[in-house]
């Protein structure tokens, strides 16, 4: 079952031709599509399913620098200052707020790792501040559970996952990006060997440049093109609550349980660190370079052999672009949610805070996670392709840093002198094999 949905009207008519393509209408695509229509370029945004529809809609809901990989804090520090910009800009509410983020843990060795982020993220002037038993006894009062220690970022911020993409195309819209849902692109055509047009459904747009933002389906529709990109699938659950007392009013991380509070009175829940790994050709041809990151996260995580699997062999890559798709054939890609987590974070987090005794779970949902084999995410040319981008392969963490990440992407993709070194991101650094360690906290 997906979470509500703000939904937005597409535009009636394909335009013909563009200077950009942006191919994917989660909160990535979207602000890519608004930062490049600001600086002046024609803008077609297209979607197979509607604005915000998968992954977008059914993460946490955190906008946090707190515990990021090095490369990704200065996107977070970013993130947070054009969250307030954008929803400005559109006139309606993406439901971000400035509340902090909070992580507790009863681990020393984590304790430990966080004191020694917390110098780097100075570095990078994010002030966070490691707190003690008592000073986490002051700001939970109400909790049950004994902590050797904690982390606050007080400048971190929380959104509303079902408001938020539809909010940021509003303010894309705005500035002159035309939007087209239930299109799904089926390929790209090339001429004198760089990118000239996508093929959509309903037709074909020429440009300049292309940007693949497809989250989950971003690397079956590079392979359509002969381009490699090392993706894993990852189903998550989460949840929502009835309404309940205000134990934080941002987000909360433990050991196990992670809320955040929502406009509605109750908690978007989930279990920290737990999903399903769906097995499929393609993680098979890239398993070694994910070993090291399953290795780290394995206790979290289950594999799932199934349908998915044989549906990857049975239907190739190869498809033409004058007929139906694989990717149609999935308009919102909808996992069930894994109730036994829901039933387990419901359970350690009335345990840990007896004062939400009583409250109920209204909503379940999945939604699945593009992952690279370093946890970072990809926002780079394709160097074999000229014209076509990448912004892809969040990992997780896509959400709270989507609005930066939408920008770094304009940037490369107008040659505009980026706001940040955007090294760390590129497609090569994969292909090549030579990832980052998986260094992000949470």
């Amino acid at each position: 079952m997906s979470p509500p949905l703000s939904r937005i009207a597409s535009d009636e008519r394909l335009p013909a031709q563009v200077d950009v393509v942006v191919i994917g209408g989660g909160v990535i695509g979207v602000s890519a599509a608004y930062h490049l229509a600001k600086k002046g370029h024609s803008v077609a945004l297209i979607e197979k399913g509607h604005v915000g529809g998968e992954q977008s809609s059914r993460n946490w809901g955190w906008c946090r620098q707190q515990g990021r990989a090095r490369a990704e804090i200065p996107l977070a520090r970013e993130a947070l200052r054009l969250w307030e910009d954008m929803q400005n800009d559109a006139g309606t509410d993406a439901g971000f707020r400035r509340t902090g983020v909070l992580f507790l843990t009863k681990n020393p060795e984590e304790l430990a790792a966080w004191e020694k982020w917390a110098e780097i993220a100075r570095e990078q002037q994010v002030h966070s501040t490691v707190l003690s038993p008592a000073e986490i006894a002051a700001r939970v009062p109400g909790n049950a559970d004994s902590w050797v220690g904690g982390l606050h970022t007080p400048s971190d911020g929380r959104a509303e996952p079902s408001m938020a993409a539809p909010a940021l195309a509003t303010a894309a819209h705005k500035h002159g990006v035309t939007i087209h849902q239930d299109c799904a692109a089926r390929g790209l055509e090339t001429q004198n060997g760089r990118v000239s047009a996508v093929v959509t459904e309903k037709g074909t747009i020429r440009a300049q440049s292309v940007l693949l933002a497809g989250g989950a389906w971003s690397s079956l529709f590079c392979r359509r093109h002969g381009i490699a990109l090392p993706i894993g699938l990852v189903n998550a659950t989460a949840c929502r609550t009835t309404p309940a007392p205000e134990i934080t009013s941002g987000a909360l991380g433990t050991d196990l349980y992670c809320i955040r509070r929502r406009l509605d009175g109750g908690f978007t829940l989930a279990l920290r660190n737990r999903g399903t790994v769906e097995l499929s050709p393609d993680l098979f041809r890239y398993a070694r370079a994910f070993l090291p990151t399953y290795r780290h996260r394995r206790k979290g995580l289950k594999l799932s052999f199934g349908k998915s699997f044989f549906d990857q062999l049975t239907r190739g890559t190869n498809w033409r672009l004058d007929r139906p798709s694989p990717i149609e054939a999935e308009r919102v890609r909808d996992p069930a949610p894994d109730m036994s987590l829901v039933n387990s974070a419901l359970a350690a987090l009335i345990e840990s805070n007896p004062a939400l005794k009583g409250i109920e779970i209204a909503e379940a949902w999945g939604g699945t996670i593009d992952c690279t084999p370093d946890t970072i995410p990809v926002i780079s040319p394709v160097d074999t392709l000229p014209g076509f981008f990448l912004a892809t392969g969040f990992s997780g963490h896509g959400f709270g840093i989507g609005p930066a990440a939408g920008k770094l992407a304009a940037e490369i993709i107008t040659g505009d002198t980026p706001f940040m070194d955007p090294a760390a991101y590129s497609h090569q650094r994969l292909i090549d094999g030579r990832p980052l360690a998986p260094v992000s906290l949470f």
